[in-house]
């Protein structure tokens, strides 16, 4: 199974808000026939309007993959409309929050091969990472095209299975609102020392995007980056006596934050 599989049978998607219409838009830039893709969306944007796809048309008999990426709360209204395809020819990937392996095999049953996915919100823009694990029925095929898919939109990473998901939902899939918090906090702390407000957040935004996108591109781990740019008895190092501490500094509080997320999802989950 390859993408050219995927061009000759067609690709349904279920579902194309913000994370659909961002995988839609790669997969069109990638080279995807707009007419080898069925979009079902009982809303559809005015940009899905001028894409050329198959926008709520009757689907196609043997879809090589169906990516479902409705909301959760949406899911017992639209599973139905693609339980035809569970025979085990058509891959199914979903980038629906929560909604388990299991879930989908109840529907689709046991032989539909099911890949699960955790994209996050920079997939918007090209640079989001999203984490994959499949069910019985994947083998390496369904998994490598799983990648490609997905991979239009950032880093793909394989997960051991099923169970590390909450995990990577509470440090990569919530992880983007943890940052734009800090830079809200930094902004905060900037105007405390005097800048105004527009300033301080200008500041604030431009220094973690560079410092993330640093540490991304250097070769040295993101220790190294802090040891490079921290003078012993100088002001980072001021600050990190604080940041740093091991009771009210951020390795304790990200670590309790984090914990929190998982097992908020693994409640969700159940």
């Amino acid at each position: 199974m390859d993408m050219g599989e995927a061009r000759d049978r067609g690709l349904v998607l279920l579902g194309c808000g913000k994370m659909g219409s961002a995988m839609l838009s790669g997969w069109l830039d990638g080279g995807l026939p707009a007419q080898s893709v069925w979009v079902i969306d009982p809303y559809p944007s005015d940009w899905l309007k001028g894409r050329g796809v198959h926008l709520n048309e009757k689907m196609p008999s043997d879809p090589a993959i169906v990516l479902i990426a409705v909301k959760p709360q949406m899911m017992a209204e639209a599973l139905p409309q693609i339980s035809e395809y569970g025979g085990g020819r058509t891959l199914f990937v979903s980038v629906a929050a929560g909604t388990t392996i299991d879930s989908y095999e109840r529907i689709l049953g046991k032989a539909a091969p099911v890949v699960r996915a955790m994209p996050n919100t920079p997939a918007a823009i090209g640079r989001g990472i999203t984490a994959i694990t499949g069910n019985a029925r994947t083998d390496e095929r369904h998994m490598a095209l799983a990648e490609a898919l997905l991979s239009a939109v950032g880093q793909v990473v394989r997960l051991e299975g099923e169970h590390q998901m909450d995990a990577v939902t509470a440090v990569s899939g919530s992880g983007p609102a943890y940052v734009f918090h800090l830079i809200e906090a930094l902004a905060a702390a900037g105007e405390a020392e005097g800048l105004p407000a527009d300033l301080a957040l200008r500041l604030s935004r431009a220094t973690v995007a560079g410092a993330g996108a640093l540490a991304e591109a250097a070769e040295e781990d993101p220790g190294q980056l802090r040891v490079n740019v921290t003078s012993p008895g100088g002001t980072t190092a001021a600050a990190l006596d604080i940041l740093m501490d091991e009771r009210r500094g951020f390795p304790a509080l990200l670590k309790d934050a984090v914990h929190a997320a998982a097992e908020r999802g693994r409640e969700l989950g159940k």
